[in-house]
């Protein structure tokens, strides 16, 4: 499933980013990266979406989440 599709309270862990090499390059610094846990904190079902990452909150906009691929962390 991707990213957008997130329910918010939910936690999912990334599998594969498929953004343009900078972008993905910058995912990464901030910790994103393969495997890492994320908890979709807010979801609009038409833009902004608010994640945390690793303790850290980020906003990312639809266009960056629909390529992001994750699965749903079973608790």
């Amino acid at each position: 499933m991707k990213l957008n599709e997130g329910i918010s309270g939910c936690s999912y862990r990334v599998k594969k980013l498929s953004l343009p090499l900078r972008l993905t390059l910058r995912l990464e610094v901030l910790g994103m990266t393969g495997g890492t846990d994320v908890l979709v904190m807010n979801n609009k079902s038409h833009g902004t979406m608010i994640i945390k990452i690793r303790g850290t909150r980020f906003a990312l906009g639809k266009g960056i989440t629909e390529n992001i691929e994750v699965e749903e962390v079973k608790s």
